[in-house]
């Protein structure tokens, strides 16, 4: 005790041996590894820091369904932005003409050859049509609503017109068995049934918007009179001349003017049925289309070569593969296809640039077909609702055609795909009827704001300042 007593009134600290006595003679106990703070042994989660809260896991199966749902999200509130539309319809027709353009040029250049022509014969006139259309898709997209209605009963007295002309002997020229082109001077003609079905499309959207302003198409006369009688008309002249692929487009556009209009399914069911009529009698009556309906799904040229060109069609596209042979590299177009620019270039596309080609042109399709529909139904409009539906309807219908005759699903009908094979005729009225649905889709009023908030563009921002520039030199220099 006196030592301990010494040590402390000296000012010095024990050694890290010395014990200290408490009173009662009690020693403190040494802290032992349990006494020290810190984290508890085995706790797992609990070593590595603090419990995260529930509901925030970044991996495992929680976090990818969540993290599914949040770009889900994503995609839906931009594809239901006011502009998709116009986007889909404007880049959708760029990308399928642009397309089409590089497949004529390399579908085209021996049948050129073969003809005594410069490979690239076609390929310009091509691009030239193109060029033309493109003017006609900026002229219609700027044009308005009531001069679009004003447009209709002129284009369509005029087709009517040019389609009796054709049937003039002497004057209307035959091509491939058909009598439905004019010649207006050199190598160029023009085939006034494609014109036929822009002409429709006008006419019928506005005779069935002015009845629907007066609440007539309740009744089945107002559906019918004088919608029906008009396109028959075009029909027999369209027959004539022994196009039947068209006719089968202005029947099915013909068909969707009358659901667009709410036509009840017992008058639906009657039309189409006197329609399909009809078209037996003239397939049984021609042994031309009797061959052809015979061709379906052949996998043999048959008797005489009858299925030829049904045939390699599919020999075209079985042999593309995945990606194709290569821009070019194309065999059947080597005379084995009597039109690889026309009917059957869907088949060098897809031997060329395989399935990847074949799948993103109908991929390209279907964008375009999906934005006219959503232009006709949202748009509160009548005339634009029916003009919509109807250029969807024609589009969409030459489409299936097309492509199902050359993939052995239908007979050949003779008809190009739209935008993308060659001919300037088919190219001209499309490439409008495109500029239409950019009109109806830049009307909405969503996109109408839209489009005003984005204001002036790059080129038309720099055009603007520079003749703000020159004005301020102007005035600069008079003061």
């Amino acid at each position: 005790m006196t030592a301990d007593r010494s040590t402390a009134r000296d000012g010095r600290r024990p050694g890290p041996g010395a014990s200290l006595a408490l009173p009662g003679g009690r020693s403190p106990a040494r802290p032992g590894p349990a006494a020290v703070p810190g984290p508890l042994r085995g706790s797992g989660r609990g070593a590595a820091g603090p419990a995260r809260p529930p509901g925030t896991a970044t991996s495992g199966r929680g976090g990818t369904v969540r993290g599914a749902r949040v770009a889900y999200e994503r995609v839906r509130r931009a594809w239901d932005r006011p502009l998709t539309a116009y986007y889909l319809i404007l880049g959708g027709s760029a990308l399928i003409t642009v397309l089409g353009l590089v497949m004529v040029f390399s579908a085209s250049q021996v049948k050129a050859l073969q003809m005594g022509l410069p490979g690239t014969y076609f390929f310009r006139k091509q691009l030239l049509a193109a060029a033309i259309g493109g003017v006609l898709m900026v002229f219609a997209a700027r044009l308005s609503v009531r001069t679009h209605r004003t447009l209709a009963y002129p284009l369509l007295a005029g087709s009517i017109f040019l389609m009796a002309l054709v049937q003039v002997p002497g004057i209307g020229k035959k091509v491939n068995g058909n009598q439905n082109w004019l010649s207006i001077g050199g190598p160029f003609q023009i085939q006034p049934s494609e014109f036929a079905k822009l002409a429709l499309v006008l006419w019928g959207a506005d005779l069935l918007a002015r009845k629907y302003e007066k609440r007539l198409l309740t009744q089945w006369k107002h559906l019918l009179v004088p919608l029906v009688p008009a396109v028959m008309l075009v029909l027999g002249l369209i027959l004539l001349g022994g196009d039947m692929g068209t006719a089968i487009v202005l029947t099915a556009m013909l068909f969707g003017l009358l659901w667009l209009a709410g036509a009840p399914t017992r008058l639906f069911a009657g039309v189409l049925s006197v329609a399909g009529l009809l078209a037996l009698l003239l397939i049984k009556t021609s042994p031309h289309r009797m061959s052809r309906l015979a061709c379906i799904g052949a996998t043999d040229p048959g008797v005489n070569d009858q299925c030829w060109q049904a045939v390699h069609g599919i020999y075209a596209l079985a042999s593309g593969g995945w990606f194709g042979s290569g821009l070019g590299a194309s065999v059947e177009k080597w005379g084995q296809l009597p039109e690889p620019h026309t009917d059957f270039i869907f088949a060098v596309t897809g031997e060329e640039l395989g399935l990847a080609g074949t799948l993103s042109v109908l991929g390209l399709f279907a964008a375009l077909g999906y934005a006219g529909i959503r232009v006709a139904g949202r748009t509160e409009d009548p005339f634009v609702r029916f003009a919509a539906g109807s250029v969807t309807t024609w589009i969409m219908a030459q489409a299936v055609v097309n492509i199902g005759s050359v993939l052995g699903l239908l007979p050949i009908a003779g008809v190009p795909l739209p935008l993308f094979s060659y001919g300037g005729s088919a190219l001209l009225p499309t490439m409008f009827a495109i500029g239409l649905l950019i009109s109806f889709a830049r009307s909405e009023p969503g996109a109408r704001a839209a489009l005003a908030a984005r204001g002036a563009g790059p080129v038309t921002g720099a055009m603007t300042r520079s003749m703000r520039r020159l004005v301020r030199r102007r005035s600069s220099r008079k003061r």
